[in-house]
């Protein structure tokens, strides 16, 4: 008869499914900002952003209001690596007229106990952060701010609805002078369960609050909170779930006893998934069973006692002990008989079995809304199977006979894919509020130390001004013929003398060295109306041990490529003109003599500098003796991309290459260059700006970490801006800012990795990577993991700042030298305003996701009265060289 009496209460698997995915629909709806005003499950941020590490210490207090007592706290955490802590509480009784009276003295009463407790634990003298649980539902836009939505329990306090709680408290504190405390956080009860029982595992990620009320609240991906700005890291959502079925979602689960209790409630239609499920409830819900059969003559010959007509006369506590193993009968006998219910043995056993019915959904009910906040924190994470811990506090679940093993059973059938551990919360949420000052108080001290080591990259525009100005005395410098041997930007001329008209035409060879790929192309120019460009060409891989090997081995490698790509496509008998595209400083006499300067970017062959590259080359083309070429030209890779970029937009005077390198090459008056004879036309000159910086002149920009690049380097003390701006030492940098935070105890837990001392691990496509916006923290996390570097989501935030900080110093530093040289060719040309393109090449500009949008930027703030188009070079600086040697042979022909 029980049975049918309460069959709409038993609920099975399939049942408590879909209860699952509802709660799963609503969370969604509470988390978009369109759809949260109708939502039921508010979902809301907790501004909470960081769960303990084990690394907080000090001294706080915490005051915990919302349950059937206050409470005071005390709490001191250690740092000594046991991670343990000290609790000292006090309770206080909650007064009907207070938690049912005025804001006031609601307030009042709170202050006045936290003095006394002060008094009590001789701490009036202190100066102390304090952490504020308040059980209720708070609108929330920082963590020291909270306004309530509407109160729930049995709270009715006048005044305080849609008000910030915290500034009540302050107000109220500020009338007992002795006290100096400062309020950091403002912590819902189950927030304040999770922070406790994280402290001591690092696991937990949801809080769960099983008593006179019942909530929830869990990590949520920012990406995924439409309510708050930013889309880095996690943040605690409070979901106060208690109002789920608001709506009338839970309708067909609702039975008429949840209805008559919903009606003589304090807040009818409010609450509804809560008062299906808290203890406040389930003592009520089971008297009003009782009581129906009662009348229908099920129990107690049909006799209704005053007792069963009283409402709140049976209590949870009640149920507990009707429902327990051994003593459950005789206890439920005792109970019924104080009750004046004078029952049988069959009474007995049928008011013990609603009990559990009553009890068991109230465990399902919560198991289903739980299994949904796990299952939605592993999609997040996207494993296909999940370890996390539950903090979890309340008096129904730590009370109740059964109820803790029914929950856990329930839950683990529902997300057989989720490893779930309940931790018992045994200090309350109380402790937990401290926790979540405490580690406010971490973040606080660990963000002034990440903001100090950033810092030097964070260049102002004046301190732009000032590298763009130093940019263009060096130029200067490097231009005059008095002061050219002792300048750091060599501002060597390249004999290129015209950009393309259209006219070129010929099949062409072009060779492509300045990395650790070589390039063998043929280009075949077409000229005229059906003006056009093929290309064919074949990559080949310099081997470390030829690129640091001697000059003859090299050469010699360089010829073997090139016969090769001959006999691929069957040309080896033709004399073609070549272009040879050679990406390191030369010393030109003409455009067919390179002499090497100095070797770059890893190459480190012997027997080279001081040489004419174009004699080696046709040396070891005679040692082969099996083709013979006409060199040309020997141009360079920005040379060769300015050159590509003006067969397409004769505006294009300026070559930028942005990546392993840096450089820069622009058309300068035959006038202005002292070192060349002539003062008729144009020449294109190979800046090499890199070395810019060497003399000192920018030492006042260079941080430790650009020092100890550069120490590490093959070549110190050379090319330092180059170290500052390119491709191949940003990773670098970023690895040794990196170091340096683990070892201030900033990320990775202070552990510094095997594979973060190797020199060279952090490549800078993981910039790229990582900096991308379309990449959730999850894959950055992933890359990290992949360099052998174990990153909480707080790390990986870190890391992405640290690469944010580099590479856009790296911009910035770039476009303040480029708007030197686009500054000069404006006064070249006597114009107020410059109409001009510059051609790009280069990995860091065409990969990296803001390094070009920051370098335009930055330009454009600094050449305001320049109009520069950035052109992007499709074929890089091979079909350059073939462009130059098509325009030189076209010169050649006009001379003679």
């Amino acid at each position: 008869q029980v049975d049918r009496y309460l069959y709409h209460m038993r609920l099975s698997d399939d049942v408590l499914l879909d209860v699952m995915a509802r709660f799963q629909a609503e969370m969604v709806k509470g988390l978009g900002r369109d759809t949260n005003p109708t939502a039921t499950v508010k979902m809301l941020p907790s501004f909470v952003r960081s769960l303990p590490d084990g690394s907080e210490k000090g001294e706080f207090l915490a005051v915990d209001v919302g349950g059937s007592q206050f409470r005071a706290h005390r709490v001191k955490v250690f740092d000594d690596g046991k991670q343990s802590s000290e609790l000292e509480t006090k309770f206080y009784p909650s007064p009907k007229e207070i938690i049912q009276g005025n804001g006031a003295e609601f307030f009042d009463y709170i202050a006045d106990c936290l003095s006394d407790f002060m008094e009590a634990e001789n701490l009036k003298h202190k100066k102390l952060p304090l952490g504020f649980t308040f059980s209720f539902p708070c609108k929330q836009t920082k963590l020291d701010e909270g306004v309530l939505l509407s109160w729930t329990k049995h709270f009715k306090v006048r005044g305080v609805q849609d008000t910030d709680v915290v500034s009540s408290l302050c107000k109220a504190l500020e009338k007992h002078k002795e006290l100096d405390l400062d309020v950091l956080a403002l912590v819902n009860d189950t927030v304040g369960t999770m922070m406790t029982c994280g402290y001591d595992d690092q696991r937990c990620e949801v809080g769960l609050i099983i008593g006179t009320g019942t909530n929830a609240c869990y990590m949520e991906d920012m990406r995924h909170i439409d309510l708050v700005e930013g889309d880095e890291g996690r943040m605690c959502i409070n979901t106060e779930w208690g109002a789920f079925g608001d709506d009338g979602a839970l309708d067909d689960l609702r039975t008429e006893f949840d209805l008559e209790l919903d009606q003589g409630s304090l807040n009818p239609g409010k609450q509804l998934f809560e008062k299906m499920i808290s203890s406040l409830h389930l003592g009520e819900l089971v008297r009003l069973i009782l009581l129906k059969m009662t009348k229908d003559g099920l129990l107690f010959n049909g006799k209704v006692s005053t007792a069963l007509l009283t409402k709140g006369k049976i209590e949870m506590e009640h149920v507990s002990a009707m429902e327990k193993h051994k003593e459950g009968l005789s206890n439920t006998k005792k109970i019924l008989t104080e009750l004046n219910l004078f029952p049988s043995e069959e009474d007995c056993i049928a008011v013990q079995h609603v009990c559990t019915i009553v009890s068991f959904r109230s465990a399902n009910l919560c198991a289903a809304a739980l299994a949904a906040i796990l299952t939605r924190l592993r999609e997040n994470k996207k494993l296909s199977r999940m370890r996390t811990t539950v903090g979890i506090d309340g008096g129904l679940y730590k009370t109740h006979p059964q109820y803790a093993k029914r929950l856990h059973k329930v839950v683990r059938r529902l997300v057989p894919n989720c490893d779930v551990r309940f931790f018992l919360s045994l200090s309350g949420s109380g402790k937990g509020a401290a926790m979540v000052t405490a580690v406010g108080y971490r973040l606080a001290a660990q963000r002034k130390k990440i903001d100090a080591a950033l810092a030097p990259f964070l260049l102002s525009l004046d301190t732009l001004r000032e590298v763009k100005n130093k940019m263009r005395t060096e130029l200067e410098y490097g231009l005059k013929r008095e002061t050219q041997a002792s300048a750091t930007v060599k501002m060597l001329p390249t004999y290129v003398c015209g950009t393309p008209d259209g006219t070129e035409k010929g099949k062409f060879l072009a060779l492509d060295l300045g990395g650790t790929n070589f390039r063998v192309l043929l280009v075949k120019i077409r000229s005229g109306r059906r003006k056009s460009v093929q290309m064919y060409n074949k990559i080949f891989a310099i081997p470390l041990e030829i690129m640091q090997g001697t000059g003859e081995e090299l050469f010699d490698h360089i010829v073997q490529c090139i016969a090769d790509f001959l006999e691929y496509m069957g040309i080896k008998g033709a004399r073609l003109p070549l272009g040879f595209t050679f990406s390191f400083p030369c010393r030109q006499a003409s455009i067919d003599k390179g002499t090497l300067v100095g070797w770059t970017k890893g190459f480190k062959a012997t027997d080279c500098e001081g040489e004419d590259v174009v004699d080696m080359l046709r040396e070891a083309i005679k040692r082969r003796n099996e083709f013979d070429l006409d060199i040309v030209a020997v141009v360079n890779d920005t040379v060769g991309t300015m050159m590509t970029c003006g067969y397409e937009d004769p505006k294009c005077e300026i070559g930028l290459i942005a990546g392993t390198g840096s450089n820069v090459c622009y058309m300068e008056d035959m006038k202005n260059i002292e070192i060349v004879e002539g003062n008729e036309g144009k020449m294109c000159i190979n800046t090499e700006w890199g070395g810019f910086g060497d003399n000192g002149c920018i030492d006042n920009i260079r941080t430790k970490y650009d020092k100890e690049v550069d120490e590490g380097s093959l070549n110190p003390g050379k090319q330092r801006y180059e170290k500052m701006t390119s491709g191949m030492y940003l990773g670098e940098i970023v690895r040794q800012i990196l170091i340096d935070l683990t070892k201030q105890g900033l990320l990775f837990r202070g552990q510094i990795s095997e594979s973060l001392r190797k020199r060279g691990i952090f490549e800078t496509k993981f910039l790229s990577q990582i900096e991308s916006d379309r990449l959730a923290l999850l894959q950055v996390r992933q890359i990290l993991q992949h360099l052998g570097l174990d990153s909480t989501c707080e790390d990986s935030i870190i890391v992405k700042e640290v690469c944010g900080a580099v590479s856009k110093r790296a911009a910035q530093l770039c476009g303040a030298g480029l708007a030197a040289i686009v500054e000069k060719k404006r006064e070249n040309q006597g114009v107020e305003r410059l109409q001009i393109t510059v051609g790009v090449d280069g990995t860091l500009y065409k990969l990296h996701p803001h390094f070009s949008r920051v370098l335009q930027e930055t330009v454009k703030e600094l050449a305001p009265q320049c109009d520069v188009t950035f052109m992007l070079s499709e074929d890089g600086s091979g079909k350059g060289a073939a462009l130059i040697t098509a325009v030189a042979k076209r010169l050649h022909n006009v001379g003679q």
